[in-house]
């Protein structure tokens, strides 16, 4: 099945029900309307000579041209290569690995545009979807004169979307995902979340991320459900979108769930129809789990997945508790893949012992030009996800952190994960993220970030934190100290930057 295909069964089945909508312009399109957007926008990319497995790229706010964009490249089975706004400073990166005939940009960003236009010698065409800007065709021309389409070429194994990693380990990479194994991963992830027609989802996070593909569009249109997208997230925007719109799924980053129940407590309650709320792009907090479900008996279904899966490693179903004993679980694996623990030389270990969480079934066909990256993360016959974590004995899945993340302390392995998650549990602390600086007698000196939940009067004593963290875990880094900050470095996608971190030092 091609992505495409979702809004053509929803035309066939149930054309009159709003398929897409866009919060800020509080714009929408029913099922039959977003199919005949579609064959406008791939006529009109047709006509500027895109074709099958030719690349498309979008640069630009989450709206209702964007979705739009990404289904009329779809269709003539030619392939969307995302950018986020936030990597402007790096455009030119990505378009020139991806080598998009044409790119699509938004008018603000005309600046960057012209900036990098000399540089991007594939691009044919730039096309603007705010109205004519030099050297840049209107959308809205381009739509209003468009011919029709071709006939669908497509091919279930064809490239459909090229989902960028997040560069935590050299430069970011395009992971190739296909129409048929992404699609077969989202129906599974549907199932898991129960989703019905009836469900609408709002994603407010940036549409270039692979989470917003997997987690708020494909799945919610193959159920004939409706998807919405916000261009800028705020507590207060979000809460009243979701209220407005009936939201009953929300799938979103830590960050922004975290912002929502914070909104949720100052108003007294949640958004009325809210029934789930999907997390992804990072570690839960135990608490932030907690907290959903203690204050208003709504799950908080963690994910954790990779832009090389389009799908999940494991997911929370919707309509099983999350109790205390299973907090720190991201779930069970869905069903379109096989999940497996294995130890450096590829055997599997025993339930509840760490190892590389590794994986086979539907993932990508491989990295963009990327042969040798490829055969390294696609090797016997596994998906390799380089991170560490376990399978407890009823089958859930455990992550608990990269393992480039490892710290090595007086020659002592230690996972951050195990101790931002204590760190968390303090009231004094909102967010942690611990690295690791090179230390010539030590090997790594950890060093926890923390920032604090608001209001906050008094900053928190750090070796008060540093001696939580001991009674908690039972044991403790020596060299472990704790450093207060105003806000944590973020990444486009919702993740705390550690990057950034590590360039910061403990200055």
């Amino acid at each position: 099945m091609l992505f495409q295909q979702l809004l053509l069964d929803g035309a066939n089945r149930t054309p009159d029900k709003t398929a897409l909508h866009w919060v800020e312009r509080n714009r929408s399109l029913t099922y039959a309307e977003a199919v005949e957007q579609m064959e406008r926008v791939a006529g009109a990319l047709s006509a500027l000579g895109v074709g099958r497995g030719d690349r498309v790229g979008i640069f630009a706010h989450n709206g209702m041209d964007y979705l739009t964009a990404m289904f009329g490249t779809w269709r003539l089975g030619a392939v969307s290569a995302l950018v986020n706004l936030q990597y402007a400073d790096t455009l030119d990166y990505y378009v020139n690995d991806s080598q998009p005939k044409v790119l699509i940009y938004t008018g603000d960003y005309l600046e960057t545009i012209d900036r990098y236009r000399a540089s991007l010698p594939s691009v044919e065409h730039y096309v603007c979807m705010d109205g004519p800007q030099p050297g840049a065709h209107s959308l809205a021309a381009l739509l209003a004169d468009a011919p029709a389409p071709p006939p669908d070429r497509t091919k279930e194994d064809d490239i459909a979307h090229l989902s960028y990693t997040s560069g935590t380990s050299g430069n970011p990479k395009g992971a190739c995902l296909s129409h048929e194994p992404t699609l077969r991963a989202t129906r599974c992830i549907a199932e898991r979340l129960r989703l019905t027609p009836a469900d609408v989802s709002l994603g407010p996070t940036a549409l270039s991320s692979s989470y917003q593909l997997v987690a708020n569009l494909l799945p919610v249109l193959s159920v004939g459900a409706t998807t919405c997208v916000m261009s800028k997230w705020s507590a207060a925007a979000g809460w009243e979108a979701a209220e407005r719109l009936g939201a009953t799924s929300l799938p979103a980053n830590p960050t922004v769930l975290r912002d929502l129940l914070e909104e949720s407590e100052r108003r007294g309650r949640a958004p009325e129809r809210l029934r789930i709320t999907v997390s992804g792009g990072g570690p839960v907090p135990p608490e932030l789990k907690q907290a959903w479900r203690d204050r208003y008996s709504i799950p908080l279904c963690e994910s954790y997945g990779q832009s090389e899966l389009g799908g999940f490693v494991g997911l929370w179903a919707a309509d099983q508790p999350v109790g205390d004993a299973k907090l720190l679980s991201c779930g069970r694996p869905l069903p379109d893949k096989e999940v497996r623990v294995l130890d450096d030389a590829g055997n599997e270990v025993p339930a509840g012992e760490l190892g590389e969480l590794c994986l086979r079934g539907g993932y990508m066909a491989g990295y963009w030009n990327r042969p040798e990256k490829t055969s390294e993360t696609l090797r016997g016959g596994w998906l390799h996800t380089g991170d560490v974590g376990f399978l407890d004995a009823d089958g859930f899945v455990f992550m608990r952190g990269r393992l480039s993340e490892r710290l090595t302390v007086l020659g002592e392995h230690w996972y951050p994960r195990d101790i931002e998650e204590i760190l968390m549990r303090h009231p004094s602390v909102r967010e942690a993220a611990v690295v690791g600086l090179v230390d010539e007698a030590l090997g790594q000196r950890p060093v926890a970030y923390v920032t604090v939940p608001e209001p906050q009067i008094h900053t928190p004593d750090t070796q008060a934190l540093v001696d939580f963290v001991k009674n908690e875990l039972g044991r403790c880094p020596s060299s472990l100290s704790v450093k207060v900050l105003d806000s944590m470095p973020m990444t486009p996608t919702g993740k705390i930057s550690k990057a950034q971190l590590l360039e910061r030092g403990d200055q």
